[in-house]
């Protein structure tokens, strides 16, 4: 008999195939990957470091994380004279909490990116009054936000704030920021009010290693990142560091944060480096770029707000107050259609959190599959064609008016067969893109 869960696993696979992955956090990793994460190594506990480890048995375990290790260093182009790193932190949240804590004492000022404007929790998000992650909980936190016109950094005004604010750490990335951020002005800025710079590369990781986006390696004194989404490995995520900070950095992970690190997950992400010293990653990573410029061009021809005119890295955000729609809607009606992309928070949006007012859509997962410009346009006018179905619909205030119209728009979204055929032509353009094994 096979067990429920094996089935379950069966169906999301069918579910993958079928669909078009376009939440640009998310890719699909290699078999080499999968069968590392699935391997007898999950079974070894290997508390410490490489060759300096609590329990016996680690012989192996030891030249697996050293390989990563290496590796890591050479998918960077970094020096292991100058750079640590560790590769040993569960997700990315808890590597950013290990650095931080790392650099920076309790109570102590941080300046990062203001969520809705396309930052991330980890670097400390609070509301007024309200504190939402523990970073925000143990230190001063302070935002810099993107200029209202143009949505995206004025660095002197950043500068202008850091100055003012004085803070002992500076934290740049974020999961919906589609511009390149400046990593030399960033760092520049930091060294002139004395704090350290904390990169956070967790979405440009892949095309940073494959030459399509700039490395912040010159200019920052932390880097983190994730392993599972332009880097194509599997969850996880690595810190690298200045070799001076290194006793910090892996005492902040173990035993600071975490026991055990998971040597299976490890040795996965230790393949996916390899990988990116082929040909064959660099192109996917210059494509993928090519093809997140493309899907934006495509759709601010058709009239769409796209938040800084349009990309350059893997996602694209697109503002849709103009348009007059919800993104609640929109989200729901294009999974419908086969067409897998997130709700998202746009700069300036005064929408519920759970309700905002745009979407996020990225190409890694469509670049993979070997999709390039012409299946981009197809792609954008199958949006194009939901969200002209669903007309003018907007989220109301009221709460008990609220509940009624979302539940019964999910019920209809289901029978419609508008979104069922394009569903159907999506899972012919799958077809003919197959997810490579």
């Amino acid at each position: 008999m096979v067990d429920k869960i094996l089935e379950l696993i069966q169906k999301e696979a069918k579910r993958q195939a079928e669909t078009l992955m376009m939440i640009p956090s998310e890719n699909y990793t290699y078999q080499e990957v999968r069968d590392a994460v699935g391997s007898v190594l999950m079974h070894k506990y290997a508390e410490g470091l490489p060759f300096k480890r609590y329990y016996q048995g680690n012989v192996i375990a030891n030249e697996v994380e050293a390989l990563c290790q290496t590796r890591a260093l050479e998918a960077f182009s970094l020096d292991p004279a100058k750079w640590m790193v560790n590769v040993q932190p569960h997700s990315g949240s808890e590597a950013n909490l290990a650095a931080i804590s790392a650099l920076i004492e309790p109570g102590e000022k941080i300046l990062s990116m203001y969520l809705p404007d396309g930052g991330h929790l980890s670097h400390g998000w609070q509301l007024p009054g309200k504190k939402i992650s523990l970073t925000s909980k143990i230190y001063d936190i302070e935002f810099y936000r993107v200029d209202e016109n143009t949505r995206i950094f004025d660095y002197d005004k950043v500068e202008k704030q850091a100055k003012k604010f004085k803070p002992k750490l500076i934290i740049s990335g974020g999961t919906a920021y589609p511009r390149q951020i400046n990593y030399e002005r960033m760092g520049r800025i930091a060294k002139k009010v004395g704090a350290f710079y904390l990169a956070d590369i967790a979405h440009e990781a892949g095309l940073v290693a494959g030459g399509a986006n700039a490395s912040p390696f010159s200019y920052a004194d932390v880097v983190t990142m994730t392993t599972h989404k332009t880097l194509r490995g599997p969850r996880g995520a690595i810190v690298f560091a200045k070799k001076e900070l290194e006793d910090k950095i892996n005492s902040a992970v173990f035993p600071g944060l975490q026991g055990g690190p998971h040597l299976n997950t490890i040795a996965g992400i230790a393949i996916a480096l390899e990988k990116t010293k082929t040909a064959e990653f660099k192109s996917y990573a210059a494509q993928t770029v090519v093809n997140a410029q493309f899907l934006a061009n495509y759709l601010l021809d058709a009239g769409f707000d796209v938040v800084s005119d349009g990309t350059d890295k893997h996602l694209i955000l697109v503002d849709l107050r103009k348009s007059g729609i919800g993104a609640w809607f929109v989200a729901l009606a294009l999974e419908q259609a086969g067409i897998i992309i997130n709700k998202n928070t746009v700069p300036f949006d005064n929408s519920l959190a759970f309700y905002p007012s745009g979407i996020r859509m990225g190409t890694p997962a469509l670049t993979v599959r070997g999709m390039q410009e012409p299946q981009m346009k197809k792609i954008g006018s199958w949006i194009i064609a939901v969200i002209d179905h669903l007309g003018k619909k907007t989220i109301p205030v009221d709460k008990e008016e609220r509940l009624v119209v979302l539940k019964e728009f999910s019920a209809s979204v289901k029978t419609d067969q508008f979104y069922k055929s394009i569903a159907v032509e999506v899972k012919t353009l799958c077809q003919k893109f197959p997810i490579p094994d």
